[in-house]
């Protein structure tokens, strides 16, 4: 759940990409904000693409291997001739809930100038999204356990109460700065119905 989420992102002490102001506009996937809610927006999201590698469990230790995983990826991209920043936001941390444990991963945006190649990688997939309508809470504040479940509660919570249809087993949440940055820019994703966030 949430917490699983946000105890991943409180050890994202390590950043492995570099903070930048929310949110420069070749750095990060583009929207459109279709509703404003009290307690959340919604947004149309054009099809994006992301580098996504699977987390193994909730420890530290496998948050930051998956995110070296990336890391690796993307310098061995480079190497190839071909461009993947590592500098572009946002860092999404992706639950999907079921029977026996949830299943995780991690992705960096990858945006649309970038230049990608076909290195293989069993463990890192380049993913296109198609374009998605997203329920989007944004909060502040260090990341933490705590917070992560008190705004995806109260995302849900809005939801049902204003009647939208949303997927119950899948959200996400998104980082746009490095753990040490002064300010922090959060949010918790959750996909409309019948749509499905990798």
């Amino acid at each position: 759940m949430a917490q699983v989420v946000f105890a991943l992102l409180a050890v994202f002490l390590v950043s492995l990409c570099t903070g930048q102001d929310f949110c420069p506009k070749e750095k990060c996937p583009q929207y459109k904000v279709v509703e404003t809610h009290q307690d959340f927006e919604v947004r149309l999201y054009g099809a994006t693409d992301w580098i996504t590698t699977k987390l193994d469990s909730t420890g530290a230790r496998d948050y930051l291997a998956a995110n070296s995983r990336l890391k690796t990826y993307v310098k061995r991209q480079a190497e190839a001739g071909f461009e993947i920043p590592d500098d572009c936001w946002p860092v999404l941390v992706t639950v999907t809930e079921g029977e026996g444990d949830p299943k995780m991963s991690v992705s960096w945006f990858v945006p649309s100038g970038g230049k990608k190649g076909e290195i293989y990688d069993p463990l890192v997939k380049l993913e296109t999204k198609p374009e998605a309508t997203i329920y989007v809470r944004v909060f502040g504040g260090a990341p933490s356990t705590e917070t992560g479940q008190e705004n995806t509660k109260i995302l849900r919570e809005a939801l049902a109460k204003t009647g939208k249809t949303f997927d119950p087993s899948t959200h996400a949440a998104a980082t746009y700065e490095s753990y040490f940055s002064f300010t922090h820019h959060n949010e918790i994703w959750i996909s409309a119905a019948s749509q499905q966030q990798n």
